[in-house]
């Protein structure tokens, strides 16, 4: 027992690196995981490139116009005044309201109406689809029946200007012709629809959807993008993405002319609400003047000439002046009302200036009684045909100053660039897609791969287990992908590993193996090969073992204690059960192997229970008979945690190895292995770790610590004798 314990100093020789702490993450064990993984990692990475050439073909190509404004900047005079202070408070640019107005519905609602972005047609079908052979069909107008908007109506082209409306119950409705508006009844409502234009194979199906004004405005929204170059320079991009890069730029157009329009329109709004009113007095003042001239003019006739005086017609000029000079000044005082209370010193002269003229005015009229009465009747007839015609000639002059402001109003903004159409699609990116699926799909694959190594919770490194439980392990056998493991079905006779394929690196393990039991048993014979679990490889050991004792020139007999499950093949039906319940001799169940110099002892038959029959000496005894006929004896027991057989065989050994499944078991497990082992006697034994995986190191596996020709491929014993034959 002595011989199997050892201090952790003596475990680790001189240059190897002591176990790694569990949150230490080796690169060349990742390395080494994905390496052994890379068959489904180059699946996945072809399932990725598949992906990838589909989602990259199905994706329609997008077209991206822009065009570029410029706002007037001249009015933003306080960023201005304050120079760059202004810009470290951060004065707001009036690039910035421009934007907010460019996607407002009071100019998108206008978009969407001239441009029909509520109609659409959406054409139908994967294989067209994903080799860009789709139609398109544009739309002017269509009216779905409100009772089935939300039903599948679709038009299928029939010739290259003829179309058929389909019906959500798959029933042609009515036939129509490109750029002829079609009317059908349908469920007591109708059916509206009229096509612009047409691109499509005949039998190409079109999916129509109208939809509402405010979720086209929407979507414009979204897929418009507006921002300002640069920082305060009153310069505006805006770019729009569509699927057909003529309707792109008509559509970015559309927004820049109907947005410069309303802003002109919002500049001359005052002139013209002004414009309206005025056009509105003049039918009035107009009468009026008429009115004034008509009286004049039948006063005249009653009394016949009159003679007017220089001083009567003094008089009249400067009444007439007077008034003309009130008008004007009333004129003034409305519109610097509009700017100004009542209050402001500039309204508070213009009404002074009334006053004073209105007071000559008075006098005017008071010095004007002491004329005869008809000379007065005259002075005040032509007096009011003066002041009518003045007040009638300003309005005139104000309307056409009016309609020159309007016509002549430019507005702050101006288009700088209009859209252009694009030949070149902006997107999808297809390598970029391409790669993205591929990379996506491989670092799939590798976090499932280390999803499913977190699964496996157990002990991996043999330093640890031997620090744990102060037993050696004597060998750390890798995952061999020999074919023969595959092929070997229970109850066939194969070679071993060994003898198969004596150059993979599991048969070099396997020669590490048996040299560190060569030296441990001293010239014992029996040695006892067992595991905690089933499905860890102790019988694949058994054999290997038992061959490479028969190669090295020793009788070597390998019995098959395993009497329920039995896996080592024998010729002989009659076995280890039938030797132990007294059936027949131990000589009599003795078989040939495939391999010279091993014999082989199958499990037999059993009518009670294979621990009965290991209770007695009968199993010691035949062990006893069999030394003196044999050179070496592997025993292969059952599991050790599952039935009491290997406890009972384990006092009459010389020698047991314990083989563990590399990452399945705990530490716990096999501690109280240990323990419950221990209970039953005191005898040497090792372990060997089985199913290794390659961790990604430079010496994988091996004998003790984990050295190895793992890691130089195919180098063994017997690499020469291949070449030979």
């Amino acid at each position: 027992m002595d011989q199997n314990i050892q201090t952790p100093a003596q475990t680790a020789p001189m240059g190897v690196t002591q176990v790694k702490e569990d949150d230490e993450i080796d690169l060349l064990e990742v390395l080494g995981i994905l390496l052994k993984h890379k068959v489904f990692l180059a699946f996945c990475i072809v399932v990725g490139a598949a992906v990838g050439f589909v989602a990259s073909n199905w994706a329609r190509p997008q077209y991206t116009s822009d065009a570029l404004l410029q706002i007037d900047v001249k009015g933003n005079k306080a960023g201005k005044a304050m120079g760059e202070m202004g810009a470290l408070l951060d004065v707001a640019s009036p690039a910035e309201a421009e934007i907010e107005l460019l996607k407002s519905r009071m100019v998108l609602s206008y978009v969407v109406e001239q441009e029909h972005l509520c109609f659409n047609a959406y054409p139908k079908g994967a294989l067209k689809r994903l080799t860009h052979k789709e139609g398109r069909m544009d739309l002017e107008f269509l009216h779905i029946p409100r009772i089935a908007i939300a039903d599948k109506w679709m038009a299928k082209a029939v010739s290259e200007d003829e179309y058929v409306v389909i019906t959500p119950e798959e029933t042609e409705l009515v036939k129509g012709k490109l750029g002829e508006s079609v009317v059908a009844a349908y469920a007591g409502d109708t059916l509206m629809i009229n096509v612009k234009m047409m691109r499509a194979e005949p039998g190409q199906l079109f999916v129509l959807a109208e939809s509402d004004p405010l979720d086209a405005m929407r979507g414009l929204v979204k897929t418009m993008n507006v921002a300002e170059k640069g920082k305060q320079t009153g310069i505006i991009g805006v770019s729009y993405t569509h699927q057909y890069p003529d309707r792109a730029a008509a559509i970015l157009n559309s927004v820049a002319n109907i947005y410069l329009r309303q802003n002109v329109e919002m500049r001359s709004a005052e002139a013209e609400k002004t414009l309206e009113f005025l056009e509105q007095q003049l039918p009035g003042v107009k009468a009026k003047l008429d009115s004034a001239e008509k009286n004049l003019a039948d006063y005249r006739h009653k009394i016949g000439s009159v003679d007017m005086t220089g001083e009567t017609r003094a008089h009249l000029e400067k009444d007439a002046n007077l008034q003309r000079q009130i008008l004007e000044l009333e004129q003034q005082r409305q519109q610097a009302t509009r700017l100004f209370k009542e209050e402001h010193p500039s309204v508070q002269t213009i009404v002074k200036q009334q006053n004073r003229l209105r007071a000559e005015l008075s006098k005017l009229k008071t010095s004007a009684e002491k004329m005869p009465l008809t000379q007065q009747e005259v002075l005040r007839l032509q007096e009011e045909v003066a002041v009518q015609n003045a007040q009638y000639t300003s309005m005139l002059n104000n309307i056409q100053q009016l309609r020159v402001v309007r016509a002549g109003e430019v507005g702050t903004v101006r288009v700088v660039d209009y859209a252009q159409i694009e030949r070149r699609p902006s997107k999808p990116n297809k390598k970029m897609i391409l790669l993205g699926c591929i990379a996506g799909a491989f670092l799939l694959g590798a976090l499932l791969i280390y999803l499913l190594q977190m699964t496996k919770r157990g002990v991996r490194s043999s330093l640890e287990i031997e620090r744990e439980t102060g037993v050696s392990v004597y060998a750390k056998i890798p995952q061999s992908e020999n074919n023969i493991l595959s092929k070997r079905k229970k109850g066939k006779n194969t070679l071993p590993l060994v003898e198969e394929d004596p150059d993979d690196p599991a048969s070099e393990a396997f020669r590490s193996l048996y040299t560190a039991i060569d030296f441990s048993i001293s010239g014992q014979k029996v040695v006892m090969v067992t595991g905690m679990i089933p499905g860890v490889g102790k019988s694949f050991v058994s054999k290997n073992l038992a061959a490479l004792y028969a190669g090295s020139n020793k009788k070597t007999l390998l019995i098959d204690a395993d009497m329920r499950r039995g896996v080592v093949y024998s010729h002989h039906k009659q076995g280890l059960g039938d030797v132990l319940a007294g059936k027949c001799t131990m000589d009599s169940v003795v078989a040939d192997s495939l391999v010279k110099n091993l014999f082989v002892i199958g499990a037999g038959n059993c009518d009670v229970s294979p621990s009965e029959l290991l209770r007695g000496d009968n199993f010691k005894n035949m062990l006893e008979e069999a030394k003196t006929k044999y050179d070496m004896i592997i025993v292969d027991t059952p599991p050790l945690n599952l039935v009491t057989d290997s406890e009972l065989i384990y006092p009459v050994i010389d020698f047991a190895l314990f083989v563990l499944h590399y990452g399945r078991h705990s530490m716990d497990q096999i501690r109280e292995s240990m323990l419950k082992i221990g209970r039953c006697g005191d005898r040497p034994h090792a372990f060997v770790m089985n199913h290794v995986e390659h961790d990604g190191h430079g010496y994988g596996y091996g004998y003790g610590y984990g050295y190895g020709y793992g890691h130089y491929g195919k180098y063994g014993y017997y690499g020469n004798k291949k070449k030979k034959s």
